[in-house]
């Protein structure tokens, strides 16, 4: 199955039971030879996955959730990125070259990644770094609102899609409720099967509990209850 942008496949490390479970990643680019995934070293599964060698071989399940919607051609995205969170976004852009004016933050300028081809890709980039080393210093959410404040466009034509840390997801879904702005939200949970059955993933929405992993990872900012 074609993935589809913002959806993940979850990836076991190891070949025996430690770790146990696979982990999810989302999909970040699609090649000729197959897809690649980005990530973080946090622990022992994405150790284990920097130790691979080119011969050796993964067991992946995916794609999996669902993706974000495609804009319609009335509609501009903006599309804001927290840290690796870029890589959920970036096969969006991909798939909108030249229409997305892309926000990208993070801690510091090392972890501002694919710069060079985002640039290629977004219509506009915009850059903030915590401690200033690279772009505007300081919150991405506040340069998204500034961008807001100084923008010529009808609001109406603008619609959100965003994936980085809970904080800045829910900084961002306030304001796209302030400003009447339509929001998609990709979130992140632990997860401990990818196909809804274990329940370990849910997230609380205005209509009940929903499963990040099947109902999502992608929601409608408005339905989130943070």
């Amino acid at each position: 199955m074609e993935p589809f942008p913002g959806q993940f496949y979850m990836v076991k490390a190891g070949r025996g039971n430690d770790p146990l479970l696979r982990r999810a990643f989302s999909l970040f680019r699609r090649t000729s030879e197959g897809f690649q995934v980005m990530y973080r070293i946090k622990g022992r599964g994405t150790s284990l996955l920097r130790e691979m060698k080119t011969e050796d071989t993964l067991e992946v399940l995916g794609p999996l959730g669902n993706g974000y919607p495609f804009p319609s051609d009335e509609q501009t995205p903006l599309v804001v990125a927290g840290g690796i969170g870029i890589a959920s976004v970036f096969p969006f852009l991909h798939a909108h070259q030249g229409r997305a004016f892309v926000f990208y933050g993070a801690r510091s300028g090392d972890e501002i990644f694919m710069l060079d081809e985002l640039r290629g890709m977004g219509r506009e980039i915009y850059i903030s770094t915590d401690d200033g080393s690279l772009g505007t210093k300081g919150s991405i959410v506040d340069v998204l609102n500034n961008y807001l404040d100084s923008s010529r466009t009808d609001i109406s034509r603008f619609i959100l899609y965003a994936c980085g840390p809970h904080p800045m997801l829910k900084a961002v879904s306030k304001v796209a409720a302030s400003r009447g702005i339509t929001a998609y939200i990709s979130m992140e949970a632990n997860m401990a099967c990818g196909l809804g059955a274990c329940l370990g993933c849910v997230v609380k929405t205005k209509t009940g509990y929903k499963r990040v992993c099947k109902e999502g990872p992608v929601f409608k900012s408005e339905e989130i209850v943070w």
